[in-house]
């Protein structure tokens, strides 16, 4: 009865992974598609979000971008080394920190994914009010930052419950 309860866990965590990653991957394909077919113009334009396809060298929100390949090869390793410990956190985590974990890896693998295969990943989401234009990321980007919230979260509701 156990080892059920645990198997059904395991294949539960994949099949979440599994749909982040994929939701990821066509919203991508479909973008570049798009981009393509309109020869590199906005896709899709109005008042407070664009959908223009970029493409990002650098970590979360461009960050760190450069043209160097070995910093970048680095830089790769080092998602690389992030991806694996967080396995490791997902397999050593309370039930509610395992599913906030599983929507960070989930993005990370989009990510990680597209910095083996294109060099850079594909930005695409823009959201602007006026002139002010927030950091374009994708659905990946999406998911990580909903997971890591949700972990600040959980560690602030945690260490009050401590204090009480």
């Amino acid at each position: 009865m156990f080892l059920n309860k645990i198997f059904k866990n395991y294949y539960l965590e994949i099949i979440i992974i599994l749909i982040i990653f994929f939701l990821d991957r066509i919203s991508k394909l479909f973008v570049i598609y798009q981009d393509k077919l309109n020869f590199n113009s906005e896709i899709y334009t109005s008042k407070f979000l664009n959908i223009h396809l970029i493409w990002n060298e650098g970590i979360a929100f461009g960050l760190f971008s450069f043209n160097e390949n070995n910093l970048y090869n680095f830089l790769t390793f080092l998602i690389f080394l992030v991806i694996i410990f967080i396995i490791f956190l997902i397999r050593n985590s309370d039930l509610v920190s395992r599913y906030a974990l599983l929507l960070v890896l989930g993005g990370a693998l989009g990510n990680f994914f597209d910095r083996l295969f294109y060099k850079a990943v594909p930005d695409f989401i823009d959201f602007h009010v006026g002139n002010f234009h927030w950091f374009i990321f994708n659905i990946a980007d999406i998911f990580i930052t909903v997971g890591v919230l949700f972990l600040i979260f959980i560690e602030i509701i945690g260490n009050n419950k401590k204090e009480l």
